[in-house]
């Protein structure tokens, strides 16, 4: 499934983020694996200072697995489906894991990239 996230830097976190993306670190020990950091590079920054993302998840629960990694940096604001479940080819069983290369979320990511800025850590 894929979410949208909103969240903010965590006060005083924003350089352990920096050197976290920079050492290719940032949610090391999880089986997410780079998705971290796929998603930082894809990252906005809204003129408030919120950051948003579309994440990729098969948990039961969203960000059951990431969460721990993503707190350690942000607070996180809103996690929503990025399209109706219903949709979901993952969730709804008939394709496991095809959120790895679908491209249901196409249209969000245009709408996002055209938010704010790129994210810079």
């Amino acid at each position: 499934m894929r979410y949208l996230v909103t969240a903010r830097v965590k006060p005083g976190r924003h350089a352990a983020l920096r050197r976290a993306v920079d050492a290719g670190s940032l949610g090391a020990g999880s089986v997410a694996g780079d998705e971290y950091l796929h998603d930082m590079a894809r990252a906005r920054q809204l003129v408030d200072g919120r950051v948003r993302w579309v994440e990729t998840c098969f948990c039961q629960t969203p960000l059951a697995e990431e969460r721990p990694y993503w707190e350690a940096y942000f607070d996180l604001l809103q996690v929503k489906d990025a399209h109706a479940r219903s949709r979901c080819r993952d969730a709804s069983g008939t394709e496991p894991w095809a959120c790895c290369g679908c491209d249901c979320t196409e249209r969000l990511d245009r709408w996002l990239e055209k938010q704010g800025k790129p994210f810079s850590v």
